[in-house]
């Protein structure tokens, strides 16, 4: 009779534990309902599809940065530089435009952020200064950089060809959210269907014991700083091309939006635990949030403490799914 009684209770008590774990699961899914129920009850054009282009074009940005920050946390690293790459890698592809025409300014804009990725990586890992410290000695000097180049002054009268990342398709379709979305995808695929993601994530679990298992840790740390540093290039030169002006102070402070996103979007600073699907939700997320405060008529400063909040929160949270999770596991 004992027996059948312990069954019965197991039975009882399995509905709730799946309903918990599912809620645990999709949680961001359930806030961003919430959110964009009370968008809607505030405007009528909350829900149109015009105002959704227009969130998608003013979260490319962010957007695009959070996908490198989303690589370099999973192995438990931080990046406070990509604001300041963000506007020297806008400067020296408008610079260099009319020398090496539009192609080759992009390109060039790339590689200047990828090579400040690289310098982020080999001071983190082969001198083994603490991945904040190094990150923010970058922000200091890239962004001096950018202000070096043209003493302070905006570069303006960049061609129409270059407009093109800041246009839309039929006259409605950004292109800049076009390329947040298949970056995205992109990114999605690499770190759960390949071997150099499933290796990110054995990193930011445990180094040691992904570098006993063979790993080279700090090469595959080093590229995610790549990574970042290249896609915060990509998005200012996005920036540049949506402004039409090359602006060495853009970007100020959208390395604490992009790590916002992501810790929003579910990825654990203690990396190991993360996803860039996740990223992208919560980017969408915070830019609904800003659209709601905006039709509330409330202050910047009110934004500012509550994503604070949400940040705390969204740790919070992230605690303790990961703690229900080695329970459970």
């Amino acid at each position: 009779m004992e027996h059948v009684k312990e069954v019965s209770n197991v039975k009882k008590k399995a509905p709730s534990f799946e309903f918990g774990k599912f809620l645990r699961k999709y949680n961001l899914f359930f806030l961003l309902v919430v959110f964009i129920a009370i968008g809607a009850a505030l405007s009528p054009k909350f829900l149109t599809v015009q105002n959704f282009l227009n969130l998608l074009q003013q979260s490319a940005v962010v957007g695009i940065i959070s996908i490198g920050m989303t690589f370099v946390i999973i192995v438990a690293g931080i990046d406070l530089s990509v604001g300041s790459v963000l506007a020297l890698a806008g400067m020296v592809m408008a610079l260099s435009i009319p020398y090496v025409g539009v192609f080759g300014a992009i390109v060039l804009g790339i590689i200047a952020g990828a090579a400040m990725g690289l310098i982020n990586g080999l001071v983190t890992t082969k001198l083994k200064v603490p991945a904040f410290i190094a990150t923010m000695a970058m922000m200091v000097a890239a962004r001096g950089l950018a202000l070096l180049f043209t003493d302070g002054k905006p570069v303006y009268n960049l061609p129409e060809s270059i407009r093109f990342f800041g246009a839309n398709l039929f006259d409605r379709i950004p292109v800049s959210g076009i390329i947040w979305i298949v970056l995205t995808i992109l990114a999605v695929l690499v770190l759960r269907y390949t071997t150099f993601g499933r290796k990110l994530y054995a990193i930011g679990g445990n180094p040691q014991s992904a570098h006993l298992s063979g790993i080279n840790v700090n090469r595959y740390i080093t590229y995610t700083y790549i990574i970042c540093g290249a896609l915060s290039a990509l998005a200012g030169i996005v920036l540049a091309s949506w402004l039409t002006v090359g602006q060495p102070t853009a970007g100020k402070s959208i390395e604490l939006d992009a790590i916002a996103a992501v810790v929003l979007g579910g990825t654990s600073l203690f990396g190991g635990v993360g996803s860039v699907g996740g990223t992208f939700v919560g980017v969408l997320l915070m830019s609904i949030i800003t659209n709601i405060f905006n039709l509330l008529g409330l202050s910047s400063y009110y934004q500012s403490i509550f994503m604070g909040v949400i940040i705390v929160l969204a740790l919070v949270l992230n605690r303790f799914v990961i703690s229900k999770q080695s329970k459970n596991g």
